[in-house]
C-alpha cells in the first residue's frame, strides 16, 4: 500500500539533505575556489599582461597568452575531474538505496521502507561528505597551495 503523503514528506527530507551536501561541498572546496578563482587567474592576467608588446608577432602574443591561461585551465579541470567523481560516487550510492526502497516496497509496510530509504541516504550521504576532506587534501596538493591559503 503507497502513501503518498508520506512518500513527499520523505522526497522534501531527501531533497533537504542533498542541498546540504552542496552547502558542504561549496564550504569545503571554497578555499581552493578562492586559490583557482584569485591567485591563479590573478597570474594568468599578470602574465598575459606581459605578452602584449608591440615588438612581438601577433601569433607570438596569442602564443604567450595561451601558454598563461594553462595553469588556470589545468587547475579548473582538475576541480572539475574530482567533483565529477564525487558526485558519481554520491550517484551510485543513492542508487543503491533506491534499489533498496524498490525491494521493501514489495513489502506490506510502505513506512517502514521510507524509513530505511531515508536511513540509506543518510548513511550514504555522510561517507561522501566525509570524504570531502581528503579529497580537498588532494586537489591542494595538486595545486600546489601553501597551507594557510587553503584555510581562508
Amino acid at each position: 500500500m503507497s502513501f503518498p503523503g508520506e512518500e513527499r514528506i520523505v522526497s522534501d527530507r531527501l531533497q533537504r539533505k542533498l542541498n546540504d551536501v552542496n552547502l558542504e561541498v561549496q564550504k569545503q572546496l571554497s578555499g581552493v575556489q578562492d586559490h583557482v578563482n584569485f591567485t591563479l587567474q590573478q597570474a594568468y592576467f599578470k602574465c598575459a599582461h606581459e605578452c602584449f608588446d608591440r615588438r612581438r608577432r601577433q601569433e607570438d602574443i596569442n602564443d604567450c597568452v595561451e601558454h598563461c591561461s594553462v595553469p588556470v585551465m589545468q587547475a579548473n579541470g582538475l576541480v572539475q575531474d574530482e567533483m565529477a567523481k564525487f558526485q558519481e560516487r554520491l550517484n551510485r550510492s543513492l542508487m543503491v538505496c533506491q534499489d533498496k526502497l524498490e525491494t521493501a516496497k514489495l513489502q506490506p509496510q510502505l513506512g517502514t521502507a521510507m524509513n530505511q530509504l531515508e536511513s540509506c541516504v543518510d548513511h550514504a550521504i555522510q561517507d561522501n561528505i566525509r570524504m570531502l576532506p581528503h579529497i580537498v587534501d588532494r586537489l591542494k596538493k595538486a595545486l600546489a597551495m601553501p597551507r594557510d591559503e587553503a584555510k581562508l
